[in-house]
């Protein structure tokens, strides 16, 4: 009588294998924030194999997942950029811009290279803005 009830409790214990969500991830509102912590929220979400929908808006940081391959843009989402810098100065940190920039491509990465980067200020621009500099983002179906 006990080896049924400890069979039961041991498959109780077993973890149960869950199956992989295969909706998209949905990014809604970013602010941004750490560049290198985004960095790697970056790889995490390329790795994850699914579609990453970028929505309403996505600031700062953010900004370095919209070139991700499996990516879209939401076609009325806003995107700002301004100059990477420590929290609560206008310090800005050496390389951090470069780090950014290495996650832009096309017109994108020129006004980021020769205006945005050095912006204390946020620039905002809509997603039609961002294609029409990057035409090789993807704009999100719905």
């Amino acid at each position: 009588m006990r080896l049924p009830t400890l069979l039961l409790a041991l498959c109780l214990a077993l973890p149960v294998q869950a199956k992989p969500a295969r909706g998209p991830i949905v990014i809604n509102n970013d602010r941004g924030g750490n560049v290198l912590a985004m960095l790697q929220r970056r790889a995490q979400l390329e790795r994850s194999g699914r579609p990453v929908e970028i929505r309403g808006y996505c600031r700062s940081a953010c900004t370095m997942l919209i070139t991700m391959r499996n990516a879209c843009l939401a076609p009325n989402a806003t995107v700002g950029f301004h100059a990477p810098r420590i929290e609560g100065t206008n310090f800005i940190p050496p390389i951090v811009d470069q780090i950014m920039a290495a996650t832009y491509r096309g017109g994108i990465k020129r006004k980021w290279d020769s205006e945005w980067r050095q912006s204390l200020n946020m620039v905002r621009i809509s997603a039609k803005q961002y294609v029409a500099l990057d035409p090789q983002t993807r704009l999100c179906r719905r």
